[in-house]
């Protein structure tokens, strides 16, 4: 492939932005290549290139790169009719009421700019409405790029994860391991009085896919219920994905007390939200004390795209066809990891997918799962299988950025350019395309 553009694109960029892009999740080693321009499952680059797209915006492109007409002539004549006004609209109040008549804890929304203010707002409002300052995060859980998060230790032994952090945010912050409810019951026995919070993802979507065990969630709801603490689930990721209208919470029957979206509640376009139970959401300004506010929250475009993409998504059988693709990808990488990879795992569920190059796993797939980790204790691999971020960081990474990334973007694959972030399925995407890539990942591996 001729990547001469991109090239030319990235030298410049290097002297107007830090590292020559606006996210650190774009760049990679040489120089990214610049995509021109979209098409249904695919991209094409600055210099013609055309590659399978499973990275779909880091998750919020369900319908893929070409939106179907209702949702194409909503945001054409949003845009036509102004950009915005400060001032409500009524499409800010169907999209709330979509989403609170199917996400099931969710009786009423304040919709943001992203995902990180969805999840800085969602901090700052537990602790509005418990008095309390401390919240407990997974470790290797990720929740945008906040103080409170960006954290790295054990338990209250933490420390920020970044420069530019004031050690007193840590202060407030208390790790477990995803998937240790002893570890989270340890950490409620010795600061349950002063716990605002339990904030976790319902799947680890930032460390290869780690699914929940069995009862892990539960453990968490009643921890809460126990000391008066609430729990939020991001569903930045999740939500609208995993579990279709209901989002992860209705998949694991998960009642959360705060729920975060972004991504696909957007349609495509810059979004956030914060939803829950009235009586905590109706703590935010105005309605209440904890102050929350932003000039393009709300903005109609966005809202006008995530309205209808939802809409289509609920009237046509998008869940069914990405979810069977999802499945089908799976299960191709499962064949070919026990053929070439045996220590690889395959995870993933609904349209989310990746495969982890872990280093440890018996050759045994007897009772294995067989579309992506599930975490189930029958399985053979049960004690091998990635349980927290941690085991996901233990992987070959590097493998993975240096060799097996650079290898699938030659034969035209374009996923997430490192080890951590998931692999999506759109509408968009076809069966052939799925054989396309499961010959791809063959030749790579």
């Amino acid at each position: 492939m001729n990547h001469e553009q991109s090239r030319t694109l990235y030298d410049r960029a290097l002297s107007v932005m830090p590292g020559g892009v606006n996210s650190s999740v774009r760049a990679v080693r040489p120089y990214p290549f610049f995509v021109q321009s979209g098409d249904g499952g695919h991209v094409v680059d600055a210099d013609g290139n055309r590659y399978l797209d499973f990275v779909m915006g880091y998750g919020p492109l369900l319908l893929g790169h070409d939106l179907p007409e209702q949702v194409q002539s909503a945001v054409q004549q949003r845009a036509a009719e102004g950009p915005m006004y400060g001032a409500p609209t009524e499409v800010e109040v169907e999209l709330a009421e979509f989403v609170t008549r199917h996400v099931p804890s969710v009786e009423m929304i304040r919709f943001v700019n992203s995902g990180t203010e969805a999840t800085v707002s969602a901090v700052r409002l537990a602790r509005g409405y418990t008095g309390r300052d401390k919240i407990v995060v997974m470790q290797g859980g990720y929740h945008g790029a906040q103080e409170s998060t960006l954290v790295e230790g054990e338990r209250d032994h933490t420390a920020p994860s970044s420069p530019g952090i004031p050690e007193s945010f840590a202060e407030h912050t208390l790790t477990v391991p995803f998937n240790d409810p002893e570890a989270a019951r340890e950490v409620f026995e010795e600061h349950g009085d002063d716990i605002a919070a339990v904030l976790t993802e319902p799947i680890l979507g930032n460390y290869g896919i780690v699914h929940p065990v069995e009862g892990y969630h539960d453990t968490l709801r009643e921890l809460c219920d126990e000391h008066g603490s609430l729990l939020v689930f991001d569903e930045v990721i999740t939500g609208f994905r995993v579990g279709g209208l209901q989002c992860a919470q209705g998949k694991f029957d998960i009642d959360p007390d705060i729920t975060t979206f972004g991504k696909i509640v957007g349609g495509g376009f810059p979004v956030g939200a914060i939803g829950g139970k009235s009586e905590i959401i109706e703590q935010f300004t105005p309605a209440g004390d904890v102050f929350q506010s932003g000039t393009f929250s709300g903005h109609p475009v966005t809202m006008a795209a995530g309205l209808e993409t939802l809409r289509y998504a609920a009237e046509n059988d998008v869940y069914d066809h990405v979810n069977r693709l999802g499945d089908r990808i799976r299960s191709g990488l499962q064949d070919l990891v026990e053929d070439r990879a045996p220590e690889y795992t395959v995870v993933g569920t609904d349209s989310m997918f990746k495969l982890v190059f872990t280093r440890d796993a018996p050759d045994s797939f007897e009772g294995h799962c067989e579309a992506g980790c599930t975490q189930r204790e029958s399985c053979s691999r049960f004690d091998h299988c990635p349980k927290t971020g941690g085991d996901i960081t233990r992987a070959e990474t590097e493998r993975w950025e240096r060799l097996f990334w650079p290898a699938m973007k030659e034969q035209g694959v374009f996923l997430t350019v490192n080890q951590f972030e998931s692999q999506f399925v759109c509408d968009a995407h076809t069966e052939a395309d799925i054989d396309e890539a499961l010959e791809a990942y063959k030749q790579a591996i």
